[in-house]
């Protein structure tokens, strides 16, 4: 399981590392031979290839010496070393004295930054080791130097190069016109790990590695924006280290995601899967019943029940075959506010409950909103979208709704019912998430890139994925059906919220592969590559 330290928390766990288990030496030297690794599966290396390395004063310097060494034993590469400070290697726990020279530069004697942007110039591969979670904010100095220098020739070397239609997933080395592959040591330099903030010298990577545990701000932007595919290496620490099962913070990766599915037995019944209820859609919302009331049904969930307006179970009902329908009383398209207690009868029978969907802003969908929420014996609740702006209309909103109920807010949706401004939260959702969620007593799913899960005693779930292929109308509908059905099927309020937030964002993903491009993703399209993100997390 991949956990999620603070920058406090890295060095804790270091030191107790350090104490137990292995010296730091041996710390470098495992980050410094995974990095090597990764990299040389990552991309083709050859005789022809020129790697870059970018060489701070620290640790993370130092993984970027083991780094090169080994890569120097195992390939043929071009290898430079361009160092922030001068350094003594000996400070550096290489394993293999008779490794070849070699070369190498330091800032104190490139005053002019000559010889950086020439091995800028001719690099295929830049190694990212200047600084990694010991990063001070703005960047100044030498540091700032280099970054900016690459920065600038990295730009003038885009101008130049010839047109290409695409760039290939697989990098190409030994092409001078080709742009480097950039790849962070634990961080990307001039990022603060821990917030998400970036100096404007940040240099964005292609690929970074991040040791141990996942850093917070890795996953939050601006800093999420510049680390490319973030892997994370537990470099030998045993995941049993007291420390490190301390975190309450975790990645939702495929791994976990397949530990959290519902059970199916081959002699399951659609009772044995759960019953989901649905309140969704309104006149202008009519989508929303579909998407929602679909998603449920392809969740697992064994039977889907559609509680809305007859003008929109008549029109939905054209395109959903498998539902089946609870017809409620309508105010001018609206659900009406007496509908609620035929709703509140008819939901006792089932699993779980999800309100919201397109419902709506009439105001007697806000007064249906309310007295179902004051009813008794609901069953497990998620709300979405349009009973949350109802919620948001009453201070203390929060009181009557049941423990273990979920609500999938965006960030406008949690500014209103926190009462912080949109900047407010997306300066620091880790936080609103956590304190929300516990000072509610729910579990909350603040959605966006990355998806947070709270729940209320502090456990805390990040989504890996950041998609615009979700940007899109309906994708949150998606979202919330496939949380209730899961729901539905006995998951946990926690595990239904991560569950699902995983397997819609990997869907997103895979739709975008399907049509080709993320901007053309529309919700429709994550429906039908569920199939395929079960798919991919059940064999994983």
């Amino acid at each position: 399981m991949i956990k999620v330290a603070s920058v406090a928390e890295m060095r804790e766990i270091e030191a107790a590392a350090d104490r137990s288990v292995m010296s730091y030496a041996q710390m470098m030297v495992n980050a410094g031979e995974d990095a090597s690794a990764f990299l040389q599966r990552q991309v083709t290396i050859t005789a022809e290839t020129a790697i870059l390395f970018l060489i701070g004063p620290g640790n993370n310097g130092g993984d970027g010496l083991v780094m090169a060494y080994d890569l120097a034993r195992h390939t043929a590469a071009d290898i430079r070393l361009y160092l922030l400070p001068e350094r003594n290697f000996s400070e550096v726990p290489f394993q293999d004295s008779s490794v070849k020279q070699l070369r190498t530069e330091a800032l104190a004697n490139d005053r002019d930054k000559i010889q950086l942007a020439e091995w800028v110039s001719e690099a295929d591969i830049i190694v990212d080791a200047l600084f990694g979670i010991g990063a001070r904010l703005p960047l100044g100095g030498g540091a700032a130097e280099i970054l900016e220098r690459v920065n600038d020739s990295l730009r003038a070397r885009s101008a130049s190069r010839p047109a290409r239609v695409a760039r290939p997933t697989r990098p190409e080395t030994g092409n001078a016109d080709s742009r480097p592959f950039v790849f962070a040591v634990d961080c990307p330099s001039g990022v603060d790990c821990g917030s998400g903030s970036a100096d404007p010298a940040a240099l964005a990577a292609d690929a970074t590695m991040s040791f141990i545990a996942a850093k917070p701000g890795l996953f939050s932007f601006p800093a999420a924006g510049l680390v490319g595919e973030l892997v994370i290496s537990g470099i030998g620490i045993p995941p049993d280290l007291p420390a490190l099962q301390r975190l309450a913070t975790t990645v939702t990766d495929a791994a976990l995601a397949a530990s959290l599915l519902p059970q199916r037995p081959l002699d399951g019944h659609k009772g044995t899967f759960g019953k989901v209820m649905l309140a969704v859609g309104s006149a202008n919302y009519i989508g929303a019943a579909a998407l929602a009331g679909e998603a449920a049904g392809r969740s697992g969930a064994g039977l889907v029940t559609l509680a809305a307006t007859r003008q929109n179970i008549n029109i939905v009902a054209g395109r959903l075959r498998e539902p089946t329908w609870l017809p409620l009383a309508d105010t001018q398209g609206a659900i009406a506010e007496a509908a609620s207690e035929t709703l509140a009868e008819a939901a006792q029978a089932y699993d779980a409950l999800l309100i919201g969907c397109g419902l709506g802003l009439h105001e007697s969908t806000h007064a249906f909103v309310w007295r179902l929420l004051n009813s008794e014996a609901l069953p497990p609740l998620i709300i979405d979208a349009d009973a949350l702006n109802a919620l948001s209309s009453k201070p203390d909103w929060w009181r009557p709704l049941p423990e273990a109920t979920i609500i999938t807010p965006h960030s406008g949706e949690m500014a209103r019912l926190t009462g912080l401004t949109r900047a407010e939260i997306n300066a620091d959702r880790w936080r609103v998430a956590r304190e929300y969620a516990e000072a509610w007593s729910l579990v909350v799913a603040l959605k966006g890139a990355h998806t947070l899960v709270a729940a209320p005693d502090g456990r805390t779930s990040v989504i890996p994925f950041k998609t615009d292929a979700l940007a899109t109308a309906g994708t949150g509908d998606v979202l919330a059906g496939l949380i209730a059905g899961l729901r539905a099927q006995g998951a946990t309020a926690y595990d239904s919220a991560r569950l699902g937030a995983y397997l819609h964002a990997l869907a997103g993903s895979l739709a975008a592969d399907e049509v080709k491009s993320a901007r053309s993703v529309i919700a429709g399209d994550l429906l039908a590559a569920l199939g395929s993100a079960f798919d991919r997390v059940e064999r994983s």
